[in-house]
């Protein structure tokens, strides 16, 4: 009797932590402000990975800048191959000449949302947080499409 009330107990612990884990990892919706919420408040983008194959501060080019940083969450950096996982997140910090950040622009698998395009989800912020751009947007897809084979994705082979 005592090892099922203990096993009981185990086991509503375990059932309410599984819980708080799956609320915390809510995804936002696509929207500009939520995704900038997300990435800067509940999951800080500047403690994720980098792609295995680009590390750090590399050579960019228009329309994002001579150099760049590209942090990738945990779904896309287990992402095997082509589509990556829906959840994935891709933030890219843009640089000048100078070093200094010029803006951030984001993109963010959704499930049903732009199926023609991948499902991605496009952002662009101020190096501030403040929305700039979002959305289908023609420029992301017009550049990134030309990798469709890859999920949209430059600068990492799935």
């Amino acid at each position: 009797m005592q090892k099922k009330m203990i096993l009981g107990l185990l086991l509503a612990i375990l059932l309410m932590g599984c819980t708080v884990l799956t609320a915390s990892d809510e995804m936002p919706e696509p929207d500009g402000d939520s995704l900038w919420g997300y990435i800067s408040e509940v999951s800080l983008y500047q403690s994720w990975g980098f792609w295995s194959d680009h590390q750090g501060m590399q050579d960019g080019r228009a329309p994002h800048g001579p150099q760049h940083k590209v942090f990738v969450n945990q779904t896309g950096l287990m992402s095997v191959g082509a589509p990556a996982q829906y959840g994935t997140i891709e933030v890219k910090e843009n640089y000048g000449n100078d070093n200094v950040l010029k803006a951030i622009t984001v993109m963010y698998k959704v499930r049903g949302y732009n199926p023609a395009d991948g499902d991605w989800f496009w952002a662009k912020y101020s190096p501030t947080g403040t929305t700039l751009k979002q959305g289908k947007l023609d420029g992301c897809i017009g550049c990134h499409g030309t990798r469709a084979a890859n999920d949209f994705i430059l600068v990492h082979e799935l």
